[in-house]
């Protein structure tokens, strides 16, 4: 068993909203990933989709984004990204879901040896750019959220089996230093972390090894519309 990584997919089977008007790199790209999907991944592989699924502003308007993705091969994880507004409850959205599909809020799901957990996060606090009351609350609810999903994660992991966590926004800034975040994430023995949110003028590296994690970045305009295999 594999695990392949992408993020951000921004599909809009019924809210039609072009992604080329964003650069070239993003002309046909759902074929580029679909394609490259269909040659990579098989049936008992893992795909961490990590936020900005689809544009949809209506739970039932996601469905067809679903429907688009639901006879490729592999389990498929999602989490939350801020552009999620179809995204309800955690009930609400796992009554939608494909067979193959999963979602996680505030838990974990075990595969084999795999542990994977997750949640959206928040913009990472800068010392020169104080952060408005509201980003502040936000960013320290997912915080919690975060070891949440963790404290869930190590409940399941019975034999050393390896945790990944997914966040939508990048766990560092464009610096890559060390933070509330990253340490959280190493309290808790993670060993790959996968994110995305960030598009063009990228400044942070599509991996790094950091502390005894490797952290992962997987818009898919950023890793040329393929799949990164993260096992």
């Amino acid at each position: 068993m594999k695990i392949y990584a992408i993020s951000d997919l921004h599909l809009s089977v019924n809210n039609p909203k072009p992604m080329d008007i964003f650069g070239p790199t993003w002309e046909n790209y759902l074929d580029k990933i679909f394609t490259d999907w269909k040659e990579s991944v098989k049936e008992d592989d893992i795909v961490l989709m990590a936020g900005d699924f689809s544009w949809a502003m209506r739970l039932e308007d996601a469905v067809a984004d679903f429907d688009m993705l639901k006879d490729l091969p592999g389990k498929k994880v999602i989490i939350r990204g801020n552009h999620d507004y179809w995204w309800k409850s955690i009930s609400a959205v796992r009554g939608i879901l494909p067979q193959n599909f999963y979602a996680i809020q505030n838990d974990a799901i075990k595969f084999e040896n795999f542990i994977i957990c997750g949640t959206r996060l928040w913009n990472i606090p800068d010392p020169n750019k104080p952060m408005t009351p509201e980003s502040e609350k936000i960013y320290k609810r997912e915080l919690i959220r975060l070891e949440l999903t963790l404290q869930e994660a190590k409940k399941l992991q019975t034999n050393n089996e390896e945790i990944v966590c997914m966040l939508h926004y990048p766990p560092y800034s464009f610096k890559e230093e060390d933070n509330e975040v990253t340490a959280v994430l190493e309290k808790y023995g993670v060993k790959k972390v996968v994110y995305g949110h960030i598009h063009a003028y990228c400044r942070q590296h599509l991996v790094l090894e950091k502390n005894g994690i490797t952290y992962f970045l997987t818009s898919c305009d950023l890793v040329g519309n393929k799949l990164i295999e993260i096992s």
